[in-house]
Formats: structure tokens, C-alpha cells, sequence
């Protein structure tokens, strides 16, 4: 090490011309809010000089660019982006997110530690740095059947890992309040490091005591005021916008140069159609500072703050001695990256072509049973149904009730109010359940819809007006391992398969992204509204929790959602 410390020093010194520099243009400090005028010498993955003339081995010329420090995602399910972490890994650095802190929830609830280690190791080879938080909450509820269990014992051999931070969101809020067993002993083994939060509407007392275990991070704030009082009550925000929710309007008011070392940004799920389309982080800046917001403000929460909320203390600022992650944009405004540098190094096509490859796992992992037509019939009740409310651009859904039509002794759907199927099947092949029950807001009017991905437990979900089409669905999931099918009038429309534990595609992102688009296009031949119908189904097997009733067990006393 004394070697290489001597090699920085001279070189920042400019004893020795640097390893590169970037010439010419202006470095964005988000200490002063200043753009400075200066060269950037860097050495191996660091930089060495700034505010100052330098000499480099290679040398390029930014003139009329602005570096800003690369931008940190600091909470991702990249599951959700239906590529492996190698395929994420080059779809998103060209963007500037050189640092992404996932939770590999997704993918743990299929195949447990197998999952996990599947990621650890595909962390070990990106060019982008991906640090893992362990997933706490597998499995996330007693209400459905996962894939796998992963009690504290089952983690702590992770926990040395050099790509793990800590503990991952934090799901079970009443399982803490209320001193589960489970819970408290996830908490205690990680007391003291980082610990992500996941409280929705979590507020007052109940709050105090959620945070009273150590828990510093929550991402599912859906207004200003909301993330206020958690600000006040020491969190870090990570203000969100992904693929369905969609926070970052709601939360602008609190993106201040006043309250952004309180600040980060996430994505949490974004396919890779939305990335092609908008962008990453670097949208989230754009659509930022377009309506309003301090530049000095969203970009500090794009990277210094966010890199001091997860105890990275090596990067997040143009400066001597940090990390070499840099972006080279055309402007603060426009945030469009030019250039990016991972660890000094140039992301460039030949850059990916030299990482090593990890094999996949979990691909005989939809197991259900075949299904028919008559497996969703629901019986006719007395009195009104429940039903699913989806609510665009939210992962929360509504409990409705409604007084349903019905044909013989089945209660039928209900297309003049927007009334269609649902069903949950068990895919992991343990148990063969399945649950029936309705869902608004689809505004399908034929076909059905049908999904592995299905948080969190990620069973076959299916929506639908035909009982016939959804079990065409159901079943064409299991002949392509798992993904998403769109059935009409009784044929396969569109579908895409993800055979690495039914959530992501061994296909390179470009394939996965024109399949969306196409997928898209059949999933709106059947009449849906929705923006992200896809990942809409993919989230309605979450459990509502109305006015957070909590009971003295630390579950929430709920129905099952809407299923019956």
C-alpha cells in the first residue's frame, strides 16, 4: 500500500503526470454550489487533483462539460428491472448511476440464500460498484406462501461480505412495534450497523419506537409532510421514483438545499422500457431541477448525501483522495451523461466485455399446478365483495366493497364499474393454494394478464374477464419457467420469458426492453389504462393496511387484501 500511496501523492502533487485528466471543463461543488473551472487528475480509481493545471498519461478534453460525482441508487430491487445484475449493470452506468445498494428481496423469497448468493457474486464482477443489503423479510408475510425462510441464522454468514452494507428495508413495521421474536432478533444482530427502513404511513408514537431499533432509512414516504416529521425524527428520505411509484412529485417541496444532506434518491423498481425511454437517477434530476428545484440541492441528494447515508464514505464528491466515479453532462439542466468514469476507469463497450460471468440459478422454479377454467369461479355471498382498488402510480392498493352480479351460484365480474378477476397460485411447489377474488381499476374489458413476479412472495398472478384466458395464461407461465403472459380470445399475445427464478431474462437488456414495448402493446389491445400494467399485477398481491390497524401480535389485522 505505501507504494500506491506514494504513487497518489506524487501524482496529485504533480510530481508525476496523473493516470488521466480530464481537461478543459468545470466540476460542480457541492459543497459551495460553484462551478469551478479546473482539471481532474485521477490515479488508478481515484482522484488526485482538482483546482489546478495537471499533466496526464491520457489525457481528454471535457471543454464546455460539467462533471458532477456519480449518482448512488440507494434502494433497488434490480429483480424488478427483469435483467441480471451483468444486463443492469450495462444498461444503467451509461446513465450515471455508478454506485446502486440493492436488496435482493425479490429473488430471496423464491430461492433464499441461493438468490443471495447469486447476487453477492454477480456484485464481485460489475463494472458498476452494487452493494447488498441483506433481505430481511423472507418470508414477507404469514398471509402467502414463498418460495423460502431466512431466519437471522441463515444471514449472518453474509454479513462480512465486502459488498454487504447491512440489514434491508425493514418490511415487518408492525412486527417491531409489537416486539416479535423474529424481528427483534434480525435487529438486534445488526444493531449498530446500517438498517433500511420500510414504514408507510407510519407516524407519531409508533414511529418513535420503529426508529428506537435503529432503523435510519425509509424510501415509501408518499407526501411532504409525511417525510418531514421523519426527517425531524432522524431518517434519511430516499425520495423514489420507479416504474409504479412515483414520489418524486409529491416530495419536491422537501428538496432543498436546506434539507438535502437529509436526502437521497431511489428507484426501487424500473424495467428497463422506462430506462430506455426517461432515463434513471439522472430523469429524476432532470424532472427535478425542471420544475423548481436547487440543482446544488438534487444533485447532492443524487450523491454526497446519499453516499453518507450508507456509510460510504469514499465517494460522492469531485475532490482529492474520493473515489474516481465521475459523470461528465452536457449541462446541470439537461443531465445528460457524455462520459462516465467507474472507479477511473472509462465505461466504454470493451469495459463490459471484460467481466466474468456468473451461472444463473433457480431456473425450474415455477412449479405449479396446470389450472382450468373452472379454478377461478367464485362462489356467490351475501352481501358485498371484496375488491382490490389499484391506484395508479402507487404500490398501495384501496379495500372497496361492492354488491356484485352474479350468473347461477358464481358471482361474475362487472365491467361497467371496471370489476375483473384476480387470482393468486402457489408456484413454488409446496402447497397448490389458490385464491380468487376481484380487482378495479385494470380497465380491462377481454384477455387476461399473468405475472411470476409477484410481490413479495412472487406466485402466479393473474387479471382477467375471461376465466378460459386466464387459465391459458396461468399455465403458459410454467411452460416458459415464469414472466409475463398477455392471452386474448384464446391465444398467447405477447409474453416474455424470465427463467431465472421467474423474475428476470437471460436476454440482454436490449431484448427484454423491445419485448416490453410489444408486451405493452398487448396488454393495451385488452384495454387497460394503466401506464405499468405489468408491474401493477406484480404488486397486487401486497397486503392493504387500512388505517394501520395493528394487532397485539404484531401483524396487521386485515382481510387478505380483496382474495376470497
Amino acid at each position: 500500500m505505501t507504494a500506491r500511496l506514494e504513487t497518489l501523492i506524487d501524482q496529485g502533487t504533480g510530481r508525476e503526470p496523473a493516470d488521466l485528466v480530464l481537461k478543459g471543463g468545470k466540476f460542480f461543488d457541492l459543497v459551495t454550489g460553484e462551478l469551478v473551472s479546473s482539471d481532474i487528475a485521477i490515479s488508478g480509481d481515484r482522484i488526485v487533483g482538482t483546482c489546478g493545471a495537471y499533466s496526464g498519461k491520457t489525457e481528454i478534453d471535457i471543454t464546455g462539460k460539467i462533471v458532477v460525482p456519480g449518482f448512488i441508487d440507494t434502494h433497488l430491487h434490480i429483480e424488478s428491472s427483469l435483467v441480471t445484475p451483468h444486463e443492469f449493470d450495462r444498461c444503467v452506468l451509461p446513465y450515471g448511476v455508478t454506485t446502486a445498494i440493492c436488496d435482493p428481496h425479490e429473488i430471496a423469497n423464491v430461492l433464499g440464500t441461493e438468490g443471495i448468493e447469486f447476487f453477492l457474486d454477480s456484485s464481485l464482477e460489475t463494472i458498476m460498484d452494487i452493494r447488498v443489503q441483506l433481505s430481511s423479510c423472507v418470508p414477507a408475510t404469514h398471509l402467502e406462501t414463498a418460495g423460502a425462510d431466512l431466519p437471522i441464522e441463515k444471514l449472518l454468514p453474509f454479513r462480512d461480505h465486502p459488498k454487504v452494507i447491512g440489514l434491508a428495508e425493514f418490511m415487518n413495521f408492525p412486527g417491531v412495534i409489537h416486539k416479535d421474536p423474529t424481528c427483534l432478533a434480525k435487529l438486534d444482530a445488526f444493531y449498530g450497523d446500517h438498517i433500511d427502513g420500510h414504514a408507510p404511513l407510519l407516524r407519531g408514537l409508533d414511529l418513535n419506537g420503529y426508529l428506537s431499533a435503529g432503523i435510519r432509512t425509509e424510501h415509501e414516504c408518499t407526501t411532504a409532510e409525511e417525510a418531514l416529521e421523519k426527517i425531524r425524527k432522524g431518517m434519511h428520505i430516499l425520495v423514489r421514483e420507479g416504474s409504479v411509484s412515483k414520489d418524486l412529485h409529491a416530495l419536491m417541496p422537501i428538496i432543498t438545499e436546506r434539507l438535502s444532506p437529509f436526502l437521497a434518491l431511489c428507484t426501487d423498481d424500473r424495467n428497463p422500457l422506462d430506462i430506455a425511454e426517461q432515463g434513471h437517477l439522472d430523469y429524476m434530476i432532470r424532472t427535478a431541477i425542471e420544475n423548481g428545484v436547487d440543482p446544488l440541492a438534487i444533485y447532492r441528494a443524487a450523491s454526497i448525501s446519499a453516499a453518507r447515508a450508507f456509510g460510504l464514505r469514499d465517494r460522492g464528491l469531485v475532490a482529492p483522495g474520493w473515489r474516481a466515479d465521475l459523470v461528465v453532462l452536457d449541462s446541470l439542466e439537461n443531465c445528460k451523461a457524455e462520459i462516465v468514469f467507474s472507479a477511473g476507469r472509462k465505461v466504454t463497450h470493451e469495459l463490459f466485455a471484460t467481466r466474468k460471468l456468473v451461472a444463473p440459478v433457480g431456473l425450474d422454479s415455477v412449479r405449479a399446478r396446470p389450472v382450468e377454467a373452472a379454478h377461478f369461479g367464485v362462489p356467490v355471498t351475501e352481501g358485498e365483495t371484496p375488491v382490490i382498488g389499484v391506484m395508479p402510480g402507487k404500490i398501495i392498493t384501496e379495500h372497496r366493497r361492492y354488491k356484485l352480479p352474479s350468473s347461477g351460484n358464481q358471482t361474475v365480474v362487472d365491467l361497467s364499474r371496471d370489476i375483473i378477476k384476480v387470482a393468486v397460485i402457489e408456484r413454488h411447489g409446496k402447497n397448490g393454494n389458490h385464491a380468487n377474488g376481484f380487482v378495479q381499476g385494470f380497465g380491462l374489458t377481454k384477455g387476461a394478464i399473468a405475472s411470476t413476479v409477484g410481490h413479495d412472495s412472487h406466485n402466479i398472478c393473474v387479471v382477467g374477464v375471461d376465466e378460459d384466458d386466464m387459465a391459458l395464461a396461468a399455465n403458459r407461465l410454467g411452460e416458459i419457467h415464469g414472466g409475463f403472459v398477455v392471452v386474448e380470445d384464446g391465444r398467447v399475445t405477447g409474453e416474455i420469458p424470465l427463467p431465472l427464478a421467474g423474475l428476470m431474462s437471460l436476454e440482454p437488456y436490449e431484448v427484454v426492453r423491445d419485448t416490453l414495448h410489444h408486451l405493452r402493446k398487448a396488454a393495451y389491445a385488452l384495454g387497460t389504462t394503466l401506464e405499468e400494467p405489468f408491474l401493477q399485477v406484480a404488486f397486487l398481491p401486497l397486503p392493504v393496511i387500512p388505517h394501520l390497524k395493528i394487532s397485539d401480535k404484531g401483524m396487521v389485522d386485515v382481510d387478505r387484501f380483496a382474495l376470497i
